[in-house]
């Protein structure tokens, strides 16, 4: 079985629903209180075992600081863990550009050139985060560590899961599962007709058959659906496994409002900031 090297992290998006701020800057740039977003899916991959990080960007976008690093200005905040500033940790960083956009399964054929073997797929705006620090400690998420564990297992692709509450399914991808294999994936279901409560939540390993996979469910046929149609190829064809990633708290950086919930509640679970938060957050709603 093939080791997993690759990470594709998908920041392509125009981030329309972050605008003005995305429109400035990346929306990968934002911070978690003060760490940013594309810092903690790095921290992750590297965590993972990835030797190579692909990011898949819209022109345009500046990532230099996440491909070279700021371990020269180490000196400005001392207090702050040195992978924060290099969160590449010497891993191979390579940018690709996605000048349409035409979906998730599209996002990853603009890297599959420059991947060997099967790959972790990270979403740009979603973090799983297991602990919860300020910048002076390193904690990456394990949610794609699981994923690859899963792999190592199997040998079988992989999809990361979360449970979501019956209101907020018909946001997401739900699946169906029978053990610990996905059968169906029913997207954005109309209320009530959820085949379960687990979503899938921006964590994936795809196997190396995705690049014939993609050229046969190609985007001009299938459109967005595209990626849900191979993923479909799988749970027909041998099975495709769902990893429920219990215990971790699902953070969504795509739009303003989940996005303020998050520093919020990212704040209150760090011993740095919990009193002084909550002190104020008392006074202020009171």
């Amino acid at each position: 079985m093939a080791p997993v090297r690759d990470a594709l992290i998908v920041a392509g998006g125009l981030g329309t629903r972050m605008f003005p701020a995305s429109a400035m800057l990346a929306k990968e740039a934002l911070p978690l209180v003060d760490v940013p977003l594309l810092t903690h899916l790095m921290q992750e991959a590297v965590h993972a075992g990835a030797t190579r990080i692909h990011i898949i960007a819209r022109p345009g976008k500046d990532l230099s600081a996440w491909k070279e690093g700021r371990a020269e200005l180490a000196h400005l905040g001392p207090h702050v863990h040195h992978h924060h500033l290099d969160p590449a940790q010497g891993v191979q960083v390579l940018v690709h550009e996605q000048v349409e956009q035409r979906g998730l399964g599209d996002a990853i054929s603009c890297a599959l050139h420059a991947v060997e073997g099967p790959f972790l797929v990270l979403l740009g705006d979603n973090l799983l985060m297991t602990q919860h620090h300020g910048p002076d400690v390193l904690a990456p998420s394990t949610a794609s560590r699981d994923l690859v564990e899963a792999y190592e297992q199997t040998g079988r692709p992989v999809a990361g899961l979360m449970r979501v509450p019956p209101e907020e399914a018909s946001s997401f991808g739900m699946v169906a599962m029978h053990d610990d294999r996905i059968t169906e994936v029913v997207e954005k279901p109309a209320p009530g007709e959820a085949p379960s409560d687990l979503a899938l939540c921006g964590r994936y390993l795809w196997t190396e058959d995705a690049a014939a996979l993609l050229d046969r469910y190609d985007v001009e046929a299938h459109g967005e659906l595209q990626s849900i149609r191979v993923q479909e190829h799988w749970m027909n064809e041998g099975g495709m496994t769902g990893v429920v990633h219990e215990g971790a708290i699902w953070y969504d950086a795509g739009r303003p409002l989940p996005w303020l919930k998050a520093q919020i509640d990212h704040a209150l679970r760090r011993e740095d900031m919990r009193g002084d938060l909550e002190a104020w957050l008392n006074s202020r709603l009171g």
